[in-house]
C-alpha cells in the first residue's frame, strides 16, 4: 500500500533570485504551495515559470532565497515535454517510472491499472506513446508522476496544446491529486485554466505581477476597468485592450479621462490580470508613446467575391475506410471571425487543409474567394500554422523578405516584427532563439503583410501571456475590421468570445454552431460549496458523476442538484449556475470522445 501524502505540509519558495548567463530569470519571487490545493503560476513564454517550477523540484540551484520542498522521492514532476519515452508502451513508461521509485511490483501494478483506467488510458496500455493523442500522452506523464503519491506533484504546462476534452480528463487527474493530499503547482500560460486554482501566483518577465486566490488578485487590481464599444483614443488609447466584440480601458487611480469612460465594469481574474500588467508597463512609457496598433492594411484593389471569402458546402473527407470529415458545411464572410473548436481528431485540421488546397474533397465542394482552391487563391491568404511556419535559422527580417518574394512583393514594403503590439528587440537573432510569444508576433507579421483577404489561423496565441494575447487578438479583429474573413482554431474557450461565430466539431461532424450565448443557451450547471471539498469530490467521483473542481468549489456538469444532494452528507451548499461554454462543449462531445474524462 502507498501512503498517503502527510496532511497539513505547506511547500514553496521565498524571495528567490536566479539567472542565466547574467540574464535574471527570477527576481524576488515568493510562493507558498498548499497540501490539498492546486496553486497556478501563470505567464507567457520567459516570464520565469519553468524556472521556478525546477527550483522547486530541486532541478536548480537559486542564487538567493529559500526552498522549502519534500525529499525528492516524494516529488511528482511533470516537465514541459511530458516526460514519457515514445518507444515504450503506456505500460512499459508506468513500469519504468515506478521502479525509478523503488515501488514494488505489485503495488506499482496495481497502482498504475487504477490510475490508467480512472484515466480513460486502460484500453491504450500496449501502445507506444509516440501514438498517443497529445491530449492522452500528457494524461500518462501525469499519472507517471501521481504513480507513487507525491506529497507535491509540479506540472509545467501539462494542459497546452491540449484539446478541451483531454483538458478535462487531465483537470480531473490533478483534483484527484490535491483530493488525494498532494500539494499541487502547475505552470499554465491560460487563465481559465489558472480560475480552477486556489491560489495563483502571476509573473512577467522573472517578476511577481499579483498574487493570492483569484478573487483577491480582482480585488487588489489598482484603479478600475471600464467596457467601451470602440477602440479608445487619446491617451487611453495606451489602456486599452480588445475583448470580445468591445474593448476594455484601464484607468489608474486618480486618472482624469475616467469619467469620460462610462461606468466601470466588475472585472475578472483576465481583466485584473491584464490591468496589473499595464500598471507596470506604462510609467515606463513616454507619455507621446503611440499606442499599440497592428498596420493591418487589406488589399483593396482586389475584387473581393459578394459572397463568402471560405465557404464549404457538404464536404467529406475519406482516408481509405476512415472519414475524417463528413457532410460539414461552413462559411466566412468578410469582416467576421469564425472560431473553429473540436477534439483532437474532430476533422478540425482536415477542414482547414482542404480549404487551403492541400488536399482534396471527396465529396462537396470547397470553394476560397468563389473558386475552388489553388495557387491564385492562397496568395489571398495569411496563414499561421500551429508550427508558425517560420524558418528557425533566419532571423526575422530574412523571415519577411523570403515570405515577400514567395508572394511577389518587396521586402521594403514590409512591416517590420516591431509593429506588432507588444513585440521587443530582437531582430539580429535567428528566429529558432527567440521566447515562443516573440515568434508568434513575427508570424502575425509575415502573414499579413502582403494583405491579405482571408486570414487563416491555427492556435494563434498559443504559449503568449494575457496582455500580449488580447493585442494579438486586437490585430486580428483589426484586419477583419479592415475587411478580410477569419477562420480560427482554437482550444481555448477564453478565446471564443473574441469570435463572432463558433462551429463545434466531433468525429468529422459540426454538432454545433452559432455565438457562444446560443450554443450554451439555458444550460445550467449544479455547484458545490463546502470548505471541504476534497470529501465531496471523492464521493461524488464514487457516484459516478463527472466533477471538476473550481478553486475550492465542486461543479458537477449533467447532474441535478437532487442527485448530488442524495449523494453528499448534510452540511454541503449545493445550487446551480449558469453552464460555462466549456461544460456545453463537453456535453456536446461526451457521446463521440474516445478520450473523455471517466464517469
Amino acid at each position: 500500500m502507498i501512503p498517503r501524502p502527510a496532511p497539513g505540509q505547506a511547500w514553496g519558495v521565498t524571495a528567490v533570485h536566479l539567472s542565466y548567463h547574467g540574464l535574471l530569470a527570477l527576481d524576488d519571487v515568493s510562493v507558498t504551495v498548499t497540501a490539498g490545493q492546486v496553486t497556478a503560476v501563470v505567464g507567457g513564454d520567459g516570464a520565469g515559470k519553468t524556472s521556478l517550477l525546477r527550483c522547486l523540484a530541486g532541478v536548480l540551484r537559486p542564487a538567493a532565497g529559500q526552498v522549502r520542498r519534500p525529499a525528492k522521492a516524494r516529488i511528482g514532476f511533470l516537465p514541459a515535454s511530458s516526460g514519457t519515452y515514445p518507444d515504450l508502451t503506456v505500460a512499459e513508461n508506468l513500469r519504468f517510472r515506478a521502479s525509478a521509485y523503488g515501488l514494488r511490483a505489485d503495488v506499482a501494478t496495481r497502482r498504475a491499472a487504477e490510475l490508467m483506467e480512472q484515466a480513460g488510458l486502460a484500453a491504450a496500455r500496449d501502445r507506444l506513446a509516440a501514438n498517443l493523442s497529445g491530449g492522452m500522452r500528457q494524461k500518462l506523464g501525469v499519472i507517471a508522476a501521481l504513480l507513487h503519491r507525491p506529497e507535491l506533484l509540479i506540472l509545467d504546462e501539462p494542459s497546452t496544446g491540449v484539446d478541451p476534452v483531454s483538458r478535462s480528463g487531465l483537470w480531473w487527474l490533478i483534483a484527484s491529486a490535491a483530493a488525494d493530499g498532494a500539494a499541487v503547482i502547475l505552470a499554465t500560460t491560460y487563465l481559465d485554466d489558472a480560475q480552477r486554482a486556489a491560489e495563483v501566483l502571476a509573473l512577467d518577465a522573472g517578476k511577481v505581477l499579483a498574487s493570492g486566490t483569484p478573487d483577491e488578485i480582482v480585488r487588489l487590481m489598482p484603479g478600475s476597468v471600464h467596457a467601451i464599444t470602440a477602440a479608445p483614443a487619446g491617451r487611453a488609447a495606451q489602456r486599452g485592450w480588445r475583448r470580445g466584440a468591445g474593448w476594455r480601458v484601464w484607468c489608474p487611480p486618480g486618472t482624469d479621462d475616467a469619467g469620460a469612460l462610462g461606468t466601470p465594469v466588475k472585472p475578472d481574474l483576465q481583466d485584473a490580470v491584464i490591468a496589473t500588467a499595464l500598471a507596470r508597463q506604462l510609467p515606463s512609457l513616454p507619455r507621446d508613446t503611440p499606442p499599440h496598433e497592428a498596420p493591418v492594411q487589406i488589399n483593396r484593389a482586389r475584387k473581393r467575391p459578394a459572397g463568402p471569402l471560405i465557404e464549404s458546402i457538404a464536404v467529406t473527407c475519406r482516408f481509405g475506410s476512415f472519414t475524417a470529415v463528413r457532410d460539414v458545411s461552413v462559411a466566412v464572410e468578410a469582416g467576421e471571425i469564425v472560431g473553429l473548436l473540436g477534439a483532437n481528431g474532430a476533422g478540425k485540421t482536415t477542414l482547414i487543409r482542404m480549404v487551403l488546397g492541400l488536399i482534396p474533397a471527396t465529396a462537396g465542394q470547397v470553394r476560397l474567394l468563389s473558386a475552388p482552391p489553388s495557387r491564385l487563391t492562397r496568395r489571398r491568404i495569411g496563414y499561421v500554422p500551429q508550427g508558425l511556419g517560420l524558418y528557425d535559422d533566419l532571423t526575422a527580417a530574412e523571415n519577411m523578405a523570403f515570405a515577400a518574394a514567395v508572394f511577389g512583393g518587396g521586402a521594403a514594403s514590409l512591416p517590420g516584427p516591431a509593429d506588432l503590439p507588444g513585440t521587443v528587440s530582437g531582430a539580429s537573432l535567428p528566429v529558432g532563439q527567440l521566447p515562443l510569444g516573440l515568434q508568434r508576433r513575427v508570424a502575425f507579421a509575415q502573414a499579413l503583410a502582403h494583405g491579405p483577404d482571408v486570414l487563416i489561423l491555427d492556435e494563434p496565441t498559443s504559449g503568449v501571456d494575457p496582455l500580449g494575447r488580447a493585442r494579438l487578438w486586437q490585430t486580428i479583429a483589426a484586419a477583419v475590421q479592415s475587411g478580410a474573413g477569419a477562420l480560427v482554431s482554437t482550444h481555448y474557450m477564453e478565446e471564443a468570445e473574441e469570435c463572432d461565430r463558433l462551429i463545434i466539431m466531433a468525429d468529422g461532424a459540426v454538432v454545433a454552431a452559432g455565438t457562444a450565448a446560443q450554443i450554451i443557451g439555458d444550460a445550467r450547471v449544479t455547484v458545490v460549496d463546502s470548505g471541504d471539498w476534497a470529501t465531496a469530490f471523492g464521493l461524488l467521483e464514487r457516484a459516478g458523476l463527472p466533477v471538476s473542481l473550481a478553486g475550492r468549489t465542486l461543479r458537477v456538469p449533467g447532474a441535478r442538484p437532487d442527485q448530488v444532494r442524495q449523494v453528499l452528507p448534510p452540511g454541503y451548499h449545493v445550487h446551480t449556475e449558469p453552464g460555462t461554454l466549456e461544460e456545453r462543449f463537453f456535453d456536446l462531445l461526451r457521446p463521440v470522445s474516445q478520450d473523455a474524462l471517466p464517469g
